[in-house]
């Protein structure tokens, strides 16, 4: 059985795509995961997926000094990756990006082991345009992203097969809903305390006419006994919760967006913008508005009022529900499982 390697770390955005994609290829191929005691570490755990952990410099954006050292480390990340590497002989390594597959990538070129990665964003990442040149294809979840690379390939983004198909009655059963609308609330991995204060605040009134679930993030959960509010901090089967929705609050990290799309709920999205944020999540959220897609509220603009009016937009747009229903916006999974084989052929 041939094995593949997968890295790439530092977020969830990161993380739950491999996942998604090892699911695809895992009855077939022997799938590993190399990355940092992150959060994959942890996530790779949960999914019983064989781990290898290679600590790696992590670049500091707008901080000179302290990233002065960072070549010495990464040098020395190398290594580690191509001791790694020599001990599970991977016949393709599939990247999903982030500074966490930097050095798996860097060693793999020294052992002429092919490497597909994968760029969520519509603009890529810094560690994308590091690694693109040293790579067979460059997969991209956006159509317009693949034609900034001579190997770029347009297959859309990866998805988890089991947000689709989940069953609305049993999960508002579990959820303790009744049977008006729903709004749900999704602020990122770690949650976003900008987005809980702001919904907390409005959350009775909200509930007055909705259900309102809020993923808030952990150790975030709140005292509350309002009627109809549900808060999580995080949860393994978000297929539960996309099936009560009819309208969504959301960060807009470019797998959460896609996968709101796909699922047709319409959207507000308030994109993740500060000084450790490179804009990507802006770019994203400018991309689905301008097809009409999704509602944008800027964090800059954010406010009880402001947030309210606009669930209660998002919630009666029928422009956007007809672009949903028309958007051809589906899961990439089946065209990134086609290059990974592919490429594995043609070694061989």
């Amino acid at each position: 059985m041939k094995t593949i390697l997968f890295c790439g770390g530092g977020s969830a955005g990161h993380v739950i795509p491999n996942v998604a994609i090892i699911d695809e290829l895992k009855d077939n191929f022997k799938c590993v995961y190399m990355g940092t005691e992150g959060i994959e570490k942890d996530i790779c755990k949960q999914n019983n997926i064989e781990f290898y952990e290679c600590n790696t410099p992590k670049l500091v954006r707008g901080k000179i000094f302290v990233n002065l050292t960072l070549p010495f480390k990464l040098f020395k990340s190398v290594g580690h990756a191509t001791e790694i590497l020599n001990e599970i002989k991977p016949d393709l390594i599939f990247s999903k990006g982030g500074y966490a597959s930097v050095p798996a990538v860097m060693a793999a070129k020294k052992r002429n082991i092919p490497v597909i990665t994968h760029e969520s964003d519509i603009k890529p990442g810094l560690a994308t345009k590091f690694i693109s040149k040293r790579c067979k294809k460059v997969l991209t979840s956006f159509p317009q992203t693949a034609k900034m690379f001579k190997n770029g390939i347009y297959t859309g983004s990866p998805m988890r097969m089991k947000i689709f198909g989940a069953d609305r009655l049993k999960a508002m059963e579990k959820f303790k809903l009744d049977f008006r609308p729903t709004v749900i609330v999704l602020g990122g991995g770690s949650g976003s305390k900008v987005i809980n204060e702001n919904i907390r605040a409005i959350a009775n009134k909200i509930c007055r006419d909705y259900n309102l679930i809020h993923i808030c993030g952990k150790n975030n959960i709140v005292s509350s006994n309002i009627y109809g509010y549900r808060q999580i901090e995080f949860t393994d089967d978000m297929g539960e919760v996309y099936s009560c929705a009819d309208a969504a609050v959301s960060r807009c990290g470019s797998n959460a967006a896609f996968e709101l799309i796909a699922l047709k709920i319409p959207t507000l999205f308030i994109p993740l913008e500060n000084s450790a944020s490179r804009g990507d999540q802006v770019e994203n959220a400018e991309y689905f508005k301008n097809s009409g897609l999704c509602e944008i509220l800027r964090e800059k603009d954010l406010s009880p009022e402001t947030l309210y009016s606009g669930i209660i937009k998002t919630l009666n747009d029928s422009k956007i529900k007809a672009a949903l229903n028309a958007s051809d916006v589906k899961c990439g999974n089946n065209s990134i499982k086609t290059e990974v084989l592919r490429t594995i052929r043609q070694q061989f």
